[in-house]
């Protein structure tokens, strides 16, 4: 395997190496599943650096061809594509069934018009030249003010997901070690394992990752890029209605895990998803390590999906890179949107609707757990608009959530590592007690069927996360 590679390969560079490889997969001679050699062994036999070798499998890894599997090795992908992506296997299905609890979207209906805004916006002059500022300066100053800690650098983009990719993308290199929450948002995993990284699952409680586990993970992820004592290089956290499990981060939490990484160059990836619906207070690290932390806040579940708006902050250094890079791509999210955005910031009656907003989504999560509890079932959605619903088993849950035309998002993709319990999440959020032939008690009970949970009038509400210090 190695000699065919190697003499396969005629130009030396990171390019030549990734163009040899690539046409090695595609030709066949090396088939799905086929395990690569190491990074080091590579580079020896070619006499050339093993950053090169890194980087042309970072290359091959953005293509798909190829793709890490942590300890196990580098593994050459089959070309099928799409359905190894987590995040599409959260859809209901190829035939939609009348209750869709399966989205992660936020209820229309409690989303504010956009429409005085649009007609304001549109009639102001917002660009100038191709290199005006990437954020409009009074948006830019509305948003310092609600950051929870003042940022050395922020610019917007379109969506926490287009956040998130461009972070990654200036963070991460192919085989660099990341430590992410378990269970966490799929997109995540997808996108790091898009870049070839190695994922290190870390555990988590009431109030988020555990500290103790944080240690841990640093511990063991020691040895990234293929060198012995190199820490891992990004750490991502959802810091307040975490998506699945809705638990968020104490201020006493955020200090205990900044004193874990004290002393660490790794850098704190914040994803603020939630936003504005959210009823914690908008916690981070950055109040601890402003030079390590960046912060992404999203304005789609409380303005709106369309907006494809976030504000994403960091170090000076990071974001440059990142808006010099969108310079060569979309240059700027619209201003329009921006400007759009600005007026729902600081218009009285928005925030009042968005207030209402939060406080029916936290209405909707007491009145389902609640109900799921007097039927002794266990979920927690302390906050946002999901709830982790324990299950017995997950397969045999969606099937018989199905039979009733109610579909929910599978808990493995959500999984870093496996956990002791099987989940689904549901999208509690869009419950209003109303839905045709399902009031809250009534879909309550279907789901405590589907999830296995012997009835037991009156019983509490239980975390399935145990609650460790704070």
């Amino acid at each position: 395997m190695l000699q065919l590679i190697v003499g396969a390969v005629h130009d030396r560079s990171a390019r030549g190496v990734a163009a040899a490889v690539g046409r090695l997969i595609t030709g066949g001679q090396l088939p799905a599943g086929t395990r690569l050699p190491t990074v080091r062994s590579v580079a020896s036999e070619l006499g050339i650096s093993p950053t090169t070798v890194s980087e042309a499998w970072r290359s091959l890894a953005n293509a798909g061809a190829i793709q890490t599997r942590g300890r196990s090795g580098t593994f050459v992908r089959d070309g099928s594509g799409r359905r190894h992506l987590r995040y599409t296997q959260l859809a209901s299905g190829p035939v939609p069934l009348p209750h869709d609890l399966s989205t992660g979207v936020p209820d229309h209906d409690l989303l504010p018009s956009l429409a005085g805004a649009l007609r304001r916006a549109g009639k102001a002059r917002l660009t100038t030249s191709y290199l005006d500022d990437p954020v409009l300066p009074p948006l830019d100053a509305v948003l310092r003010e609600r950051w929870p800690y003042p940022p050395p650098q922020l610019t917007v983009v379109d969506g926490a997901l287009d956040a998130l990719d461009r972070v990654t993308a200036a963070v991460v290199r192919f085989g660099d070690h990341v430590l992410v929450e378990n269970p966490t948002f799929p997109p995540v995993l997808d996108l790091l394992d898009s870049v070839g990284a190695s994922v290190i699952a870390v555990p988590m409680d009431a109030y988020g990752i555990r500290p103790d586990a944080l240690a841990e993970a640093l511990r063991r992820g020691r040895g990234g890029r293929g060198s012995a004592g190199h820490d891992p290089v990004a750490l991502y956290l959802q810091p307040r209605a975490h998506n699945p499990t809705g638990t968020s981060m104490t201020a006493a939490r955020a200090e205990q895990l900044a004193d874990v990484l004290a002393g660490s160059d790794i850098i704190v990836v914040e994803d603020d998803h939630a936003g504005d619906i959210a009823t914690a207070p908008p916690v981070s690290l950055g109040t601890y390590l402003p030079g390590q932390t960046v912060r992404i806040h999203s304005f789609s579940k409380s303005h709106g999906p369309d907006l494809r708006l976030a504000a994403v902050a960091g170090p000076s250094a990071l974001i440059s890179r990142i808006t010099d890079r969108r310079l060569l791509g979309p240059g700027w999210s619209s201003r329009l949107l921006q400007a759009v955005l600005l007026d729902l910031l600081t218009d009285d009656a928005t925030v009042a609707q968005v207030g209402r907003a939060r406080e029916e989504y936290a209405r909707r999560r007491t009145a389902m757990l609640e109900a799921l509890a007097a039927h002794g079932a266990h979920a927690t959605a302390d906050d946002g608009i999901n709830l982790w619903l324990d299950v017995t088993d997950e397969q045999v849950a969606m099937v018989a959530l199905a039979a009733h035309g109610i579909a929910v998002a599978p808990g493995r993709p959500f999984e870093v590592s496996r956990l002791d319990t099987d989940h689904v999440r549901v999208t509690v959020g869009l419950v209003s007690g109303d839905e045709d032939g399902f009031g809250v008690a009534e879909l309550a009970g279907v789901l405590a069927a589907a999830a296995g949970a012997p009835a037991r009038a009156g019983s509490r509400p239980k975390h399935p996360l145990p609650r460790g210090g704070r």
